[in-house]
């Protein structure tokens, strides 16, 4: 099954993709890879979803925005690809998790994502993967990821 036809048998509908924080791009197509700037998460009226984790964010709610990171990525991948059809593997994620000193979660936390890549791209969506914790994040956001995926020839 494709990705797309997953996404629609899962009902899940993809954000407007959010604007760049800087002076860099969402993702750079080279040799046959998608390299995805760090993605943070927006809830519904795209207000980022901040604090640290646990303290101010929990993790259930951590593993939430991991999620709407997910969606973030894919909706960027969408717009500069046409299709998510087009992957044919997620190569790695790198997740970043705004931690309280002690935090020993992460890998928990950046499930929510990889979670997500799976439900879409099946197998195809397990890839390698860090997750790490941070003093902070831009914005104070709770979570950030980075995606690295290859494309289909043609």
């Amino acid at each position: 099954m494709s990705a797309e036809q997953r996404l629609k048998d899962l009902n899940i509908v993809l954000p407007e993709p959010s604007p760049p924080a800087g002076m860099y791009r969402k993702v750079l197509i080279l040799d046959g890879f998608a390299h995805l700037s760090g993605q943070g998460p927006r809830d519904t009226d795209g207000k980022a979803i901040s604090g640290r984790v646990p303290s101010q964010c929990s993790i259930d709610d951590a593993i939430a925005a991991a999620r709407e990171c997910g969606l973030q990525s894919l909706a960027v991948l969408r717009r500069e690809l046409g299709s998510l059809d087009r992957v044919e593997q997620v190569v790695r994620t790198f997740g970043m998790v705004n931690a309280d000193p002690g935090f020993e979660f992460h890998p928990r936390v950046i499930d929510g994502y990889s979670n997500l890549m799976i439900e879409v791209f099946g197998e195809a969506g397990r890839g390698a993967r860090s997750a790490v914790g941070m003093s902070s994040l831009p914005f104070d956001i709770s979570v950030e990821v980075e995606m690295t995926v290859k494309l289909k020839p043609g």
